[in-house]
């Protein structure tokens, strides 16, 4: 199938110039848009949260996807490429009349595939160093990353149950009950009541 996919970012805009563009160069290729797709939407937002995720997850082997430009799948390079690399990976194939891209199974699809890898791998790289960077940044500073050595959080899962927990104790109702009851191990209960004693038998 052959899907036409128009977004235009607000209400003010209008979808009939890309709508226009498309039609015009079926026309002059003799192919015939099989359905339709506008939305009215940033195209900041993530993939899934838009329409064109929906028809991405129906598209199937050999479908097409026509666009007025790659602009109009997503805002910046990553979620483009994201985008395009899903549909490489697939089959689909995308033709945008602005850009003339036409990405397939031909060789510069395949160049473009080791691009997408490429690009994804250098964004985890940053993003890494730029967490150690900053972590290194504070450990300068003075500020002592992670929890103390020794030290344990004041929250544990059964936090807030202390009520619950009294009653069921006052009941003779056994730690690996209590567990159950809650849902966590009996080992946790145990713990819990050692470290609240106090409190749960006032």
């Amino acid at each position: 199938m052959i899907y036409g996919y128009i977004r235009v970012s607000t209400d003010k805009q209008t979808v009939e110039n890309q709508r226009y563009e498309i039609n015009q160069f079926c026309k002059k290729s003799v192919y015939v848009v099989d359905k339709w797709i506008e939305e009215t939407i940033s195209g900041s937002k993530n993939v899934d949260e838009r329409k064109l995720g929906k028809l991405l997850r129906k598209m199937k082997k050999e479908d097409i996807l026509i666009c007025s430009e790659l602009s109009r799948l997503g805002r910046n390079l990553l979620m483009i490429m994201g985008v395009l690399n899903e549909c490489m990976n697939r089959d689909i194939q995308v033709w945008t009349i602005k850009d003339n891209y036409r990405l397939g199974s031909d060789i510069n699809s395949k160049v473009l595939a080791f691009a997408f890898g490429l690009s994804a791998e250098i964004e985890r790289n940053l993003i890494s160093q730029r967490t150690k960077e900053a972590l290194a940044r504070k450990k300068a500073e003075g500020v002592i990353l992670g929890r103390p050595k020794g030290s344990k959080s004041s929250k544990t899962k059964l936090t807030g149950q202390e009520k619950k927990i009294k009653d069921l104790l006052e009941r003779k109702v056994s730690y690996s009950a209590i567990g159950r009851i809650l849902g966590v191990h009996r080992l946790t209960v145990s713990s819990f009541v050692n470290r609240h004693h106090q409190i749960l038998n006032n």
